[in-house]
């Protein structure tokens, strides 16, 4: 009988065991695996640019029905988000918080060049292309951009584009002074994301003692040798400004490196008025290729 009793009391023993660890793996009366199926996913948290459209005009690289490049200005650029013809080329990334230049050789061409442009154009007075400003006006613009994807040529090196620009503008009394058919001047800043670096072209007088008019004609222009900044920025994220006085530029990579314009060139460009550009400007008509540029701030004052 004591052999028996050892046994019950044996079992009892265990079976009081089992059912108190069972208890103590409960919370509230709801199990560890019950409490992992009604924790709730974490929302993806929405990211907007930080862009100001409301002075600034857009060409794409599609055509209108008369073949020209399809343009989005104010205020109608404001909603290009929810624009069919905008959503290719022109778009917002709501993950990472910037807009997106798609470009990409096409029929679509702008005057006097042969590559095609997702590329944003500066307008002082929304609508307007005729307000723009001097360099004695004085002008500023910072971007914080990245390159997002970019095809290769076949040699295996990147597709180069244009990020950022100075383009010149001919007033109405010297397009008609020199009989030239349209406002177009040279652009005399080109900023490129080339191959993973940055690289600055500019504008010199072929004869730096011509006057007016001589130096209102394209052809009085050239283009400088250029200059690479030393940080290869890849596709990382970094930050560019631009400073521009009388008679002097100046270039800012990632507040760490600078490239200054002061010379007789800078002080004679005085003549033209001028407009930012910012975008995607491709560099290449190669089949199949394509860049894509994300902006995630972009401001521009004077």
């Amino acid at each position: 009988m004591s052999y028996i009793r050892k046994d019950i009391l044996t079992t009892i023993l265990i079976v009081f065991i089992s059912v108190n660890a069972t208890c103590q793996n409960k919370v509230g009366g709801v199990s560890e695996s019950d409490v992992k199926v009604v924790k709730k996913k974490k929302k993806k948290k929405v990211k907007l640019p930080k862009i100001d459209l409301s002075h600034w005009k857009v060409t794409l690289p599609v055509t209108t029905p008369e073949g020209k490049p399809v343009e989005i200005a104010p205020p109608e650029i404001e909603n290009f988000a929810s624009m069919e013809v905008a959503k290719p080329y022109m778009y917002i990334d709501s993950t990472k918080g910037a807009i997106v230049f798609h470009a990409m050789p096409t029929k679509s061409k702008t005057r006097n060049t042969k590559y095609t442009r997702s590329e944003l154009r500066e307008q002082m007075k929304p609508g307007d292309n005729n307000v723009n400003w001097t360099f004695a006006d004085g002008a500023y613009m910072r971007g914080k951009l990245a390159m997002d994807a970019s095809t290769k040529d076949a040699e295996g090196k990147y597709h180069r584009t244009i990020i950022m620009q100075i383009h010149g503008r001919l007033t109405n009394e010297q397009r008609d002074l020199i009989g030239a058919d349209d406002n177009n001047a040279p652009p005399i800043l080109k900023i490129y994301w080339d191959r993973g670096k940055i690289r600055v072209k500019t504008k010199v007088l072929k004869d730096p003692n011509a006057g007016v008019p001589e130096i209102l004609h394209e052809e009085a222009w050239g283009d400088d040798e250029g200059f690479n900044f030393e940080e290869e920025v890849g596709f990382k994220k970094f930050t560019l400004e631009v400073k521009v006085s009388e008679g002097k530029m100046v270039v800012i990579l990632n507040k760490n490196e600078f490239k200054v314009y002061k010379n007789i060139h800078m002080k004679k460009w005085g003549v033209f008025e001028n407009y930012f550009k910012a975008g995607n400007y491709f560099q290449t008509r190669d089949k199949g290729a394509f860049s894509k540029v994300r902006f995630y701030e972009l401001e521009v004052s004077h």
